[in-house]
């Protein structure tokens, strides 16, 4: 056995197999009866032709199906490549043909826009549709593509630590990029199979400790095709216990499961889902006292969001964790961290975290240098179908120390705490003068008729650029620019207060919630013309 995500839901199908492990509405499935399912679509996969290497496209909203096809890939050493539901057709052309994907799992839902762009895509030749009937050519039903294929692993090629697991990660700008992982490293960098404490030694660690463990219920609020859900997905597995999803996001849904299926804990990303979460508790009436963590990881909780959320969930505990798709889970907020007051974070004790200079030395804690925050060890190798961007983002110090460059910027403080301001990308400068968007946007937020706020940087004729927010005003509210100025000349330096207000009916984001700034540069541009 390997630190292989694969080999090791295998051994834990063989050690708690009747145990449930996945639960997606009214669907339940156990270790041992999604190891048999997953074990009958990769058998398909290679009867069409997928060999190890090659990639594996996944266009899924959650289900068993989804989870099953990431098994199906890793178990023939295949690689599973997930694909963003809300794409357009110019830009599954472009995932498609950068991803390289030689096969596809999608939704009859989306028939329409595989049918109208896989036969551009010359190396993508099988495919499977899921949940009804489809046009796409060559189109295999689920359900055909498992019907009399063996459940057995037999025939399936020894697996590597060094096999390649990639999660396409859209960012804030520009088009999605594969970043690509080792199954060892990417084990390690999301735990080593045990959260709260020193990584697993050896593959069968993780085996016994699950077997003895008793099984929690967790959940995942994101979508699957967000590496976040796939990540807590494997570390609910790795703990012996129970993940369960909602098929797509709807805050009273969530509620509801959380309510049927007593969940202890859940992952959410950021205010995009923990607003209307918060909202739906607020409006009605669920039995949430199963609830004892709620986590954000993949986009930060504003702190007025966070209060409230703690004032609804008295009893929970609720955390936010700093990272990314290239590093993994790498530190926690600290108390009082927030986009208004500062973001603060405790490095894990077994995250190499830094923050250095432009010579790659980290600066002094305590001196108040500015630097970006990098990480060694247990990090992604690189992008997919990208060497620029690779050569970019993960350098190498003179001592020989391989670091990623999250892009970051950060002061260390003398306790070896880390203050992150923002993405040096996203940062306007304004005069001369820095201002990062998240600080903004949490004020903004902060104001009882601001849904959903994302701040930009627009052209300007003297200033260079100045400050532009994009605004989703709360239903039955109609705030002014006036309004939201005077909020924010309260509690911000002026140069840091919007000059530019573009008011919308419905913020873009993420399935993730992710903030979309190109969207939002261009909105607010059109706003100021």
């Amino acid at each position: 056995m390997e630190f292989n995500h694969a080999d090791l839901f295998e051994g834990l199908a063989d050690a708690i197999g009747d145990r449930v492990a996945v639960i997606c509405g009214e669907t339940r499935m156990t270790y041992a009866g999604l190891e048999a399912h997953a074990n009958r679509l990769a058998h398909f996969l290679l009867a069409e032709g997928v060999r190890p290497g090659q990639h594996v496209g996944i266009q899924l909203y959650n289900g068993v199906q989804y989870i099953a096809g990431i098994l199906a890939a890793l178990k023939i050493r295949a690689v599973p490549v997930n694909v963003n539901y809300r794409y357009v057709k110019s830009e599954l052309f472009y995932l498609y043909t950068d991803s390289d994907i030689v096969a596809l799992l999608f939704d009859a839902e989306f028939d329409d826009e595989v049918a109208a762009t896989a036969p551009r895509c010359p190396k993508l030749k099988a495919f499977v549709a899921v949940g009804g009937p489809s046009r796409v050519q060559g189109a295999v039903p689920y359900d055909e593509a498992l019907a009399g294929r063996p459940d057995g692993r037999e025939g399936f090629p020894e697996r590597s630590g060094d096999d390649v697991y990639i999660i396409y990660t859209g960012g804030t700008t520009g088009m999605p990029k594969g970043v690509m992982w080792r199954t060892r490293d990417l084990f390690m960098a999301f735990g080593g199979g045990n959260p709260y404490g020193e990584p697993r030694s050896r593959p069968g660690e993780v085996i016994e400790a699950a077997r003895g463990s008793a099984p929690i219920i967790m959940m995942s609020a994101a979508p699957l095709m967000h590496g976040a859900a796939q990540m807590a997905t494997f570390i609910a597995w790795w703990m012996g216990s129970t993940i369960v999803y909602t098929r797509r996001f709807d805050a009273a849904e969530v509620l509801r499961t959380i309510e049927r299926e007593k969940v202890l804990s859940i992952n959410v990303t950021g205010d995009a889902m923990a607003r209307p979460i918060a909202d739906e508790i607020a409006a009605g009436a669920y039995d949430l006292s199963s609830l004892v963590v709620l986590s954000s990881t993949g986009a930060i909780l504003t702190g007025a969001v966070r209060e409230r959320l703690q004032e609804l969930l008295p009893n929970a505990m609720i955390t936010d964790s700093f990272g990314s798709t290239e590093s993994g889970f790498t530190a926690s907020a600290v108390a009082g961290s927030s986009p208004e007051s500062g973001l603060k974070y405790q490095p894990n004790a077994t995250s190499t975290l830094a923050v250095l200079n432009d010579a790659l030395e980290p600066v002094k804690p305590g001196s108040g240098e500015l630097g970006t925050v990098a990480k060694a060890g247990d990090i992604a190798f690189g992008y997919y179908n990208d060497p620029d961007k690779t050569a970019r983002t993960f350098v190498t110090d003179a001592g020989g120390t391989r670091w990623l460059l999250t892009g970051d910027l950060a002061r260390i403080e003398e306790d070896g705490t880390i203050l992150v301001f923002g993405r040096g990308s996203q940062c306007v400068n304004t005069g001369g003068e820095k201002v990062f968007p998240e600080e903004v946007e949490a004020v903004l937020k902060g104001h009882p008729a601001v849904f959903d706020a994302v701040v930009t940087g627009i052209p300007d004729e003297r200033w260079g650029s100045r400050v532009a927010a994009v605004i989703e005003p709360r239903e039955g509210t109609k705030p002014t620019a006036e309004d939201l100025d005077g909020h924010c000349r309260e509690r911000l330096s002026g140069y840091k207060v919007p000059r530019t207000y573009a008011f919308v009916d419905r913020m873009v984001r993420s399935p993730a919630g992710k903030a979309d700034y190109r969207w939002a540069k261009e909105t607010a541009q059109a706003a100021l013309s």
